[in-house]
């Protein structure tokens, strides 16, 4: 096998009140209330038909303003070094974003959603119906995920966003 350059179209755009990574929450579960909207280019218009019928849906989008990739981070919920690909870190190898928020309508091409943590602007490179009967998994490892208390997760996860630094 060798390498070769993939290359992608965004198929719409990601718009939200996140303007500053600084102060955007690191996770969707410290956004829950955070609304937004994407904006699909009219050549995949087609490709919403019975979208509107699922509550949730996954959205694939291109993290163009994350940093040079690592491959080993300090993540945000921790100050021990991991390597990238156990943690959520968006300075990745390839800089692709995976998001769950609940989609709660659409009007012509345009996607209205809540519970996001991605910045204003993002490409959005696809978007999947999130279907509890294939997504859902009973029982799962956490990795060291698990070792994060749930006062320091949610202190480190909200960042700046809720100490009245909303843009």
């Amino acid at each position: 096998m060798t390498k070769r350059l993939i290359a992608f179209t965004p198929i719409g755009f990601i718009h939200s009140e996140h303007i500053c990574a600084e102060r955007t929450p690191i996770q969707p579960v410290f956004a829950r209330e955070c609304e937004g909207r994407i904006e699909i280019l009219p050549e995949f218009a087609e490709g919403l038909l019975d979208l509107d019928g699922f509550s949730h849906v996954h959205l694939i989008y291109y993290l163009d303003r994350a940093e040079r990739p690592r491959l080993k981070v300090r993540p945000f919920l921790q100050d021990v070094e991991r390597g990238i690909f156990a943690t959520r870190y968006p300075a990745r190898p390839n800089a692709i974003g995976l998001s769950v928020v609940e989609l709660l309508r659409i009007e012509g091409c345009i996607l209205h959603f809540r519970g996001s943590d991605i910045l204003d602007g993002s490409p959005l490179l696809d978007i999947k119906p999130f279907t509890a009967r294939f997504d859902h998994i009973q029982s799962t490892r956490n990795g060291w995920y698990d070792e994060v208390d749930a006062e320091t997760a949610q202190r480190r996860g909200v960042r700046e966003y809720f100490k009245g630094n909303r843009p």
